[in-house]
C-alpha cells in the first residue's frame, strides 16, 4: 500500500464516521483503532518468533500468568487471544462493540508497571467516545465493525517507506 492509497483508506474511514462524530474527533478513532491493530499485531509476531503456532495463540489468556508476565516483560503489555486486533476480524459478523470496550480495559489492565508511563491512559479517548458512534449498540458495533474492516487493510509492517502510524 503506498501513501496515497493510505491516505485513501483514511479519508473513507473518516468519510464513514461522518455525523456520528465532529470531524475533530476522527482521528481519537482512526488513530486509536490503528495504534491498537500495530500491539496486536505486533505481539502476535512476537509469539510467532518465539516459536508458538497460530494454534497457540488461542491458548493466549489473561489467566496464563506466565505468559502475561513473558509479554510484559519483553513488549511491555498483554494482549489476549480474544481480544486481538485479528480475532475481531475473524469474529465477522459475531464482533460486538463490547468486544472493545472489554479489550482496552483490559490493555490498560495488564500494561507492565514499569510501562505504565508509557502506555496509560493510551486509549481512554477512544473507549469513552465509542458511545458516540450510535443510539444503541447496534449501530456502534456495526459502525465500529466497518472501521476495524477498513484498517485490517492498512499494513503495519516496515516494507513500506513511509511510517503508517507517521
Amino acid at each position: 500500500m503506498n501513501k496515497q492509497q493510505l491516505a485513501a483508506k483514511i479519508w473513507e474511514s473518516a468519510n464513514r464516521m461522518r455525523g456520528k462524530v465532529d470531524a475533530s474527533e476522527y482521528k481519537d478513532f482512526i488513530l486509536g483503532f490503528i495504534f491498537y491493530k500495530y500491539l496486536s499485531e505486533k505481539e502476535e509476531q512476537f509469539f510467532l518468533g518465539e516459536g508458538m503456532t497460530a494454534a497457540d495463540m488461542e491458548q493466549l489468556v489473561e489467566e496464563d500468568e506466565e505468559t502475561v508476565g513473558y509479554a510484559q516483560n519483553h513488549l511491555g503489555y498483554f494482549i489476549s487471544y480474544q481480544n486481538l486486533f485479528s480475532t475481531w476480524i475473524q469474529a465477522g459478523n459475531d464482533f460486538a462493540v463490547s468486544q472493545v470496550y472489554e479489550a482496552l480495559s483490559a490493555f490498560s489492565r495488564l500494561v507492565s508497571p514499569l510501562y505504565k508511563n508509557v502506555f496509560d491512559g493510551i486509549f481512554i479517548t477512544l473507549q469513552t467516545g465509542l458511545s458516540k458512534l450510535g443510539d444503541n449498540t447496534g449501530s456502534q458495533t456495526k459502525a465500529v465493525r466497518d472501521l476495524v474492516h477498513l484498517i485490517q487493510t492498512i499494513p503495519m509492517s516496515t516494507h513500506q517507506d513511509y511510517d503508517v502510524l507517521g
